[in-house]
């Protein structure tokens, strides 16, 4: 199919490792692409005002004569002669779209790009309220459809979509370039993310995640500040020393500060490099997703990347804890009582239980230098994925209101993310024997527990939250690899509080 196009609306950025999808919105006359996926509402005749009649009629008509039904989630691939190969993804019923389907439709479309090796891909999509307010959501999702992380394969990389060519319906046309700069922005996050979390641990240590943080500050104008163990013994971080100890890479603790103007918010992510369990060794089963254990931090990374790029009135201070947990000689072991940076003391059950003790003194820092808000990310706990499946991260927070912008936000992002409870109750199998608290409590509800472990270093802060990203931090299947999850809907709340259109 070849089609010319006038106005271009590109979307792109080369990340360190990596490349996003050239998004455009073209002229609606004119389309130029292998493949065109072609977004389908149930019992409603599907219209295609870009490219020749042939290719309108041809979707109205060989649908209908195949009784195919535009259910959600249900394909059909077209052959129309001398036309591109044409694929229609159904959305449902027009009453029953969300954003939820919205993200699930770009989801076909990445499978749609693997499945057919397209360089070029055109997407045409119905008016409907839901993929007018996803806009940002569907640029988004299709600029990382090229993301892959190769920087250490010999061999060449499949083919991956160039372009991608976004036909909404010309009166939401306005709402999909005003969504762009947002858009591209938290492509760009979510890329460096994934790429940062997809580094394997030889090479992204703790120094190494340091300097990138460095760099990161650089190119976006923030301060950073970071400590190493010396700077961490004077500062009696307890926790993060302990977990570190018995690594040769030896901790950090980055502080970033970002922005001069609007509401102060305190970010915190989580950074353990490689996670062996220490003295309480993990099985070898998929240890070498362990490198996975650092995506909190990564998350943190993106999120002031792209917040920076939009350039949002918004005060951003990040804290990344930043640890390897091996067992050696040096190691902490169980049994041993650590005193965390705001003096309380945790005895040690588990040296695998170690995401909370670094957490630990960074949100005890956190909430000691003030902020209006504190936000915390972690893969912490398997009990959050055993609880919530791989695709939904659990939220914990004490403040109702902070809880509505963050799921209102992640409901918008197409990102998935679910409330879980606080109770006073959670915290009794994680007192003391021998120092204030544990680190580990039963066998049940371990993701409430270590929730409520973390709320014992807030102090009296009731706006914080912690979630727990174990699940949709990274991806088991193919294209395999970290996701970058949380960008997308943090930048979104944040933009909501300081008053910015997202």
């Amino acid at each position: 199919m070849t089609f010319s196009h006038a106005l271009v609306l590109a979307v792109h950025f080369n990340t360190a490792m990596g490349s996003l999808a050239r998004i455009t919105l073209p002229d609606p006359s004119r389309v130029k692409a292998d493949v065109l996926v072609v977004g389908c509402l149930e019992g409603e005749e599907t219209k295609i005002s870009s490219g020749p009649r042939d290719l309108s009629a041809a979707v109205r008509r060989l649908p209908r004569a195949r009784r195919w039904r535009a259910e959600r989630g249900r394909t059909l691939a077209l052959d129309c002669e001398g036309l591109a190969e044409i694929r229609l993804v159904g959305l449902g019923y027009r009453n029953g779209v969300d954003l939820r389907g919205v993200a699930a439709f770009c989801d076909f479309v990445e499978k749609i790009a693997a499945e057919t090796g397209a360089r070029r891909i055109a997407v045409v999509l119905p008016r409907h309220p839901k993929v007018r307010a996803g806009a940002a959501l569907v640029v988004s999702r299709l600029a990382l459809l090229r993301y892959r992380f190769d920087s250490f394969r010999d061999s060449s990389a499949p083919d991956l979509p160039r372009s991608i060519q976004i036909f909404p319906a010309v009166a939401d046309r306005p709402k999909f370039r005003a969504a762009a700069k947002h858009a591209k922005a938290v492509a760009g996050g979510a890329a460096l993310a994934r790429d940062l979390g997809n580094t394997p641990p030889n090479v992204a240590n703790p120094a190494w995640m340091a300097a990138r943080a460095r760099s990161l500050a650089r190119a976006v104008g923030a301060k950073a500040r970071v400590l190493g163990r010396r700077e961490l013994e004077k500062k009696a971080m307890g926790g993060i020393l302990a977990v570190g100890g018995g690594s040769a890479a030896a901790p950090r603790l980055v502080r970033l500060e970002w922005g001069d103007r609007g509401p102060l918010v305190a970010l915190v992510g989580k950074g353990v490099t490689f996670d062996t369990g220490g003295i309480s060794i993990k099985p070898a089963a998929a240890m070498d997703e362990m490198k996975y254990d650092k995506c909190g931090a990564c998350t943190v990374f993106g999120i002031v990347k792209a917040v920076a790029e939009i350039g949002l009135p918004v005060r951003l201070r990040a804290y990344l804890p930043l640890v390897e947990n091996m067992p050696s000689g040096k190691a902490y072991r169980p049994g041993d009582i650590v005193r965390c940076y705001n003096g309380k003391t945790v005895e040690i059950i588990n040296t695998d239980a170690e995401g909370r003790m670094i957490l630990a003194d960074s949100l005890a820092w956190a909430a000691e230098e003030g902020a209006e808000h504190i936000v915390e990310f972690s893969t912490l706990t398997g009990a959050a994925v055993v609880a919530l499946g791989e695709h939904t991260a659990a939220l914990y927070t004490p403040s109702d209101s902070l809880s509505k912008g963050l799921l209102d936000a992640a409901a918008g992002s197409g990102e998935q993310l679910w409330r879980m409870p606080l109770w006073p109750e959670f915290l009794e199998p994680m007192q003391g024997n021998h120092g204030d608290l544990v680190n580990q409590g039963g066998r049940w509800g371990g993701a409430n527990n270590a929730a409520a472990f973390l709320g014992q270093f807030v102090g009296e802060h009731k706006s914080w939250a912690h979630i727990d990203i174990a699940g949709p931090a990274m991806r088991s299947t193919a294209p395999k690899g970290a996701t970058g999850y949380g960008v997308a809907f943090t930048v979104g709340w944040l933009a909501g509080l300081c008053g910015a259109a997202a």
